[in-house]
């Protein structure tokens, strides 16, 4: 195949807020093809299922963020490899070292025991928007308060910095804040977890996952507090934004939101389903790998120094399953990229799931008659954010 021809990305032109940017499904539809992000760095676009399990997985291409095309459009970086302790920007044993300790956080075993605090939390939070009536807003409260609350508790986070975690997620992953606005709020939170580094330290608490890293691991000081402060995040952001995407879809999808309704025990497969088909349907390009050696990727030569920009519209590629473009909650679960893949794969998946399952069960067996208050097509949705969701989901019931 020859080189494609650069072209813009698409963003933040979305002719449904539940579809692809506009054009790009065209763009990419005869392979891989290079893009220019907004800060003027070309990549190229992978969007298949083996090319982007490629990518993730193939050690000749680096995390290194360092110069990797963004959607900011100053080109700024917020966070710089050399940030002690950012594994996302880490390759090989570096990596290892720090996400092997994290790990043990976050396995099945320890995820079972946190579900009835999760379904706690849950009930409380429909209970109260029960009480209020509707019309509510699903996203102020649910979406984002409960996984708030989930990832303080697995952290050992005092609850009421609920707010802090979330204007440190917006200077994080917005496209238009700055470094210095980031450094400030990250200071501000940095200074709570510090309060409770010092609490862990002296108590010799292994309890939860910050007293884990003081206790039991050789982390230092800023690798702990940039590993916290990113688990703090993550863990709310992402999971806020996939409930509420999950729900707008079924609410798009009536058939499809009968069959949850019908049989809410297969809520663990659905959920990989809902995750493959809204992650696939919505993306873009995001994940950026850069080459170190030349490396052919779905007929094409990366070269060495050069930009792979991985896309999870891959989860909609027929070599993954039949049918891979059609939403069927009947369907087998199926191995998604939702989570990403390699070394580099979802930390929190697991806690994402039992958070999702239960959030998807407890919502439709509390109000069976929810629905949106207004057309998906004129609510508001997160276009300033690198994570994309809703800004509010105005429900009645």
């Amino acid at each position: 195949m020859t080189e494609a021809a650069v072209c813009p990305v698409p963003h933040e032109n979305r002719t449904h807020p539940l579809g692809a940017p506009a054009g790009f499904e065209e763009a990419i539809s005869d392979g891989p093809v290079k893009m220019i992000w907004p800060n003027g760095v070309e990549g190229w676009v992978i969007s298949s299922y083996a090319g982007v399990r490629q990518v993730l997985s193939d050690k000749r291409f680096s995390a290194s963020r360092d110069g990797a095309p963004t959607m900011r459009t100053e080109g700024e970086t917020v966070i710089d490899d050399s940030v002690p302790g950012n594994m996302n920007a880490m390759d090989g044993e570096e990596h290892l070292r720090l996400r092997r300790p994290l790990s043990r956080g976050f396995m099945v075993k320890r995820m079972a025991e946190m579900r009835p605090l999760i379904q706690k939390i849950v009930d409380e939070h429909l209970d109260e928007m029960e009480r209020k009536g509707a019309p509510a807003d699903l996203v102020s409260s649910v979406c984002l308060p409960v996984p708030s609350l989930v990832i303080a508790e697995l952290l050992g986070v005092p609850h009421e910095y609920q707010a802090l975690f979330q204007a440190t997620a917006k200077e994080l992953l917005g496209k238009n804040g700055s470094k210095d606005e980031y450094e400030a709020k990250a200071a501000e939170l940095g200074a709570v977890i510090g309060k409770v580094v010092a609490e862990k330290k002296a108590s010799g608490d292994t309890g939860d996952m910050i007293g884990l890293m003081v206790n039991e691991t050789d982390f230092d000081m800023d690798e702990l507090m940039m590993l916290a402060i990113g688990l703090l995040v993550a863990g709310h952001e992402t999971t806020s934004n996939f409930f509420g995407l999950f729900t707008l879809t079924l609410f798009e999808r009536p058939d499809q939101l009968e069959i949850l309704k019908r049989d809410p025990s297969r809520a663990d497969v659905i959920v990989e389903e809902l995750m493959r088909y809204t992650i696939g349907r919505l993306s873009g390009a995001g994940i950026q790998r850069k080459a170190i050696e030349d490396v052919e990727v779905d007929g094409v030569t990366i070269k060495a120094g050069e930009w792979a920009v991985i896309s999870l519209h891959a989860n909609l590629d027929e070599e993954l399953c039949p049918r891979a473009g059609e939403l069927d909650l009947e369907r087998k679960a199926v191995s998604h990229l939702g989570f990403g893949f390699g070394p580099h794969q979802c930390l929190g998946a697991n806690l994402a799931r039992a958070e999702l399952q239960i959030l998807l069960q407890s919502l439709f067996r509390r109000f069976p008659n929810i629905r949106p208050a207004v057309p998906v097509t004129e609510m508001s949705f997160r276009e300033d954010m690198i994570t994309y969701g809703a800004s509010a989901i105005p429900v009645v019931w």
